[in-house]
């Protein structure tokens, strides 16, 4: 699973989604198109598209130079800002294509919509600034593009930044203010973690023309792939949080392909928790450290990352749930010491259903990987009852990036885990050789309440395989919180699934932190 480039609303759904939460609605998906074009032209598309054989191919070759680019050459191609497609619009968002090349070698036409009319982008060599590359011959006007970006300026009123692209298959990327790029959003995932995966790809864009002084931008993209195609409506709301609400239906191709919704992919390598590969002086690097869930019933779930020796799949069940995502919580510069990747930066993407998504489960996907250039965490929703071939499937959410995002579980939260030999340092005593020891800092909250006095704090621990030694709270002034120790035994080669939270005279005061632990074979 590699990632394609590493350097580099309220609470109802449409018309069109109202009446088919997730389980589709053959009336609501033949609703006849307007005269001007809008979501439900591309629900047509999408139909239409479903019915025909799928079609992968790939130009054989793109016109010289661009055939043979490595990434640097590529990156070189800028598009030329005096050829906003937005000018004389006076929004506040500015249109960039990107040129084909290097991995993106798939053609996709990108569209503007002005008073309700769709309008194809023409190709052309004058939109782009091709630095060192020597063209000695103009591409043909049908070359079309990789992608699309938009910009506006959301750190500085009179600086327009990129605030979201979509480059390759069905990736796209989104900041909101002092954020750096680091994890992807996908629009469909097929078959994740599976030697059979298959990547869907947008086959074109339709942007409409933005009011002006608005931070709302509204695009709609049409979705191909073997599985299934789809259409795909996104309302951007830049800011210090940019939010996404984004609406899909989805026709399949096939029945018996497990389909991801909301996949969100990112990189972890090293960390606190998991020190397997080390990177020279940076003793952290990753886009995530955690996968935060908000089940059904209320209950806040923080699943560290890792970067296991083989594949890991873990699923987490669940009726309705409320929201999930990939988390970058450490913000401290010195856990990563990287002057120029600026992984503190990093944004952490969470994503909200709109409506009820029924029954289902979150899976985690974690992958092993030699370097950071390598994605290796998929996480997203598989619905219990698959789309079936001919019905639409129709659902809907929102997915922020942001920074801490307070609101996020609201009790006190993981900042720190850690695990150890199950003894004292320097201690001759004898212990268990199938003991582990574990350590987890929790902060926020009521936490700061109890660090004068941490003996009014349980910790609740918990494993499904072996026994659970010993466990204990103290304080931990420096992070403001506690620490929560405990000691389990698991026979060599099984794996434990690990479970603690904090809680005081009976209240919960933490999220659930849980782990899976694989006892070192003897």
């Amino acid at each position: 699973m590699r990632r394609l480039t590493r350097r580099q609303f309220g609470g109802a759904l449409s018309a069109i989604g109202a009446h088919y939460a997730l389980t589709g609605s053959a009336q609501a998906a033949n609703v006849a198109p307007s005269p001007r074009f809008g979501f439900e032209n591309v629900v047509q598309r999408a139909r239409d598209l479903a019915l025909a054989p799928f079609d992968n191919a790939i130009p054989a070759r793109l016109p010289d130079p661009f055939d043979a680019l490595d990434f640097d050459a590529w990156r070189e191609i800028r598009f030329r800002r005096d050829h906003d497609v937005f000018a004389g619009a006076d929004g506040g968002y500015r249109l960039e294509t990107f040129h084909l090349g290097f991995l993106y070698r798939r053609p996709v036409t990108v569209n503007t919509i002005r008073d309700g009319i769709a309008t194809p982008i023409p190709y052309s060599p004058a939109l782009f600034d091709y630095g060192r590359l020597k063209i000695e011959k103009p591409p043909p006007v049908n070359t079309g593009f990789a992608g699309f970006r938009l910009h506006f300026p959301v750190n500085d009123p009179h600086v327009h930044d990129e605030v979201i692209s979509f480059l390759g298959a069905s990736y796209f990327r989104f900041l909101g203010r002092d954020q750096n790029y680091g994890l992807s959003a996908r629009a469909l995932c097929v078959d994740a973690g599976a030697d059979r995966e298959s990547f869907p790809f947008f086959r074109e864009f339709w942007i409409e023309t933005p009011e002006k002084g608005s931070n709302h931008a509204t695009l709609y993209a049409l979705l191909d792939g073997d599985a299934a195609t789809g259409a795909f409506k996104f309302d951007l709301f830049a800011g210090q949080e940019t939010t996404l609400e984004i609406q899909s239906t989805l026709f399949t191709r096939r029945s018996g392909a497990k389909l991801g919704l909301a996949p969100l992919t990112s990189m972890y390598l090293t960390g606190e928790n998991d020190r397997r590969m080390r990177d020279g002086f940076r003793t952290e690097l990753h886009d995530s450290d955690g996968l935060l869930i908000h089940t059904g019933a209320d209950e806040w779930i923080w699943r560290p990352l890792g970067n296991p020796p083989r594949e890991r799949i873990s699923t987490f069940l669940d009726a309705n749930n409320r929201g999930f995502g990939l988390l970058q919580r450490d913000r401290t510069f010195e856990s990563y010491q990287d002057l120029d990747l600026a992984y503190e930066n990093r944004p952490s993407y969470f994503v909200e259903p709109i409506g009820d998504w029924g029954d289902g489960r979150v899976e985690l996907i974690e992958l092993p990987t030699r370097d950071e250039t390598n994605d290796n965490i998929v996480a997203s929703w598989i619905p219990a009852k698959p789309p079936e071939p001919g019905a639409p499937f129709v659902y809907a959410y929102r997915v922020t990036a942001g920074l801490d995002m307070p609101r996020l579980a609201p009790n006190g939260v993981v900042v720190n885990t850690f695990e150890a030999p199950a003894r004292a340092l320097g201690s001759t005593e004898p212990f268990d050789p199938e003991s582990r020891r574990f350590l987890v800092d929790f902060a926020g909250g009521d936490l700061g309440y109890y660090v004068a006095d941490p003996s009014q704090v349980e910790a609740v621990a918990t494993t499904n395989t072996g026994r659970l030694l010993r466990a204990s709270v103290t304080a931990n002034p420096h992070i403001g919180g506690l620490r929560a120790l405990f000691d389990v035994s698991v026979k060599p080669g099984q794996t434990a699934d690990l479970r603690l939270f904090l809680r005081a005279n009976g209240r919960t005061l933490t999220e659930t932190w849980t782990y899976p632990w694989t006892a070192p074979a003897a």
